[in-house]
């Protein structure tokens, strides 16, 4: 294993027919039905609109092996703007080129430079995780920090229950 990282960059617009296909793996990871279309919709929208920053992971030959969605947004305890990172994926294939450990460092470069503050500790500290579904992490990014919610699928759990 090489411990160089896959190059990342930020994505526009344009990137919107490469980027569909992996928002639509990501959701059927999550047992979401497949539905190209309005994965590709719902993400057009809230690129046009400003209201996410998307990063992609690039393989050697330049295409999108995962990407990662931040949505700006504030938070009053800290009297701060901050970032949410809720979605971070990586094709199967792609698995263990550390593409994802590449996504974390670009958005959390991302807000750095963007000025985003940390949210108050203690106040992360009150929201308690959904058991199995939601596991909180802090990445610190210099004076910013960059609050990171990955979902944990369970499926053992669930097939032990349909035992």
């Amino acid at each position: 294993m090489t411990d160089s990282l896959p190059r990342t960059r930020l994505a526009t617009l344009a990137d919107l027919d490469a980027l569909a296909p992996l928002l639509d793996a990501y959701r059927q990871f999550y047992e979401q039905p497949e539905d190209l279309t309005r994965a590709r919709a719902y993400l057009g929208e809230r690129m046009a609109r400003g209201e996410c920053v998307v990063y992609a992971a690039l393989a050697a030959g330049g295409e999108m092996i995962g990407f990662t969605l931040l949505y700006p947004t504030f938070t009053s305890v800290g009297l701060a703007r901050v970032f949410v990172l809720n979605d971070l994926f990586v094709t199967l294939a792609a698995r263990g080129t550390r593409a994802s450990v590449a996504l974390l460092e670009a958005a959390k470069a991302h807000a750095r430079t963007s000025g985003r503050a940390a949210p108050h500790a203690a106040h992360r500290a009150r929201q308690p995780a959904r058991a199995g579904r939601l596991r909180a992490q802090r990445l610190e990014a210099g004076s910013a920090l960059l609050d990171v919610r990955l979902r944990v699928v369970m499926r053992a759990r669930k097939r032990r229950e349909a035992l």
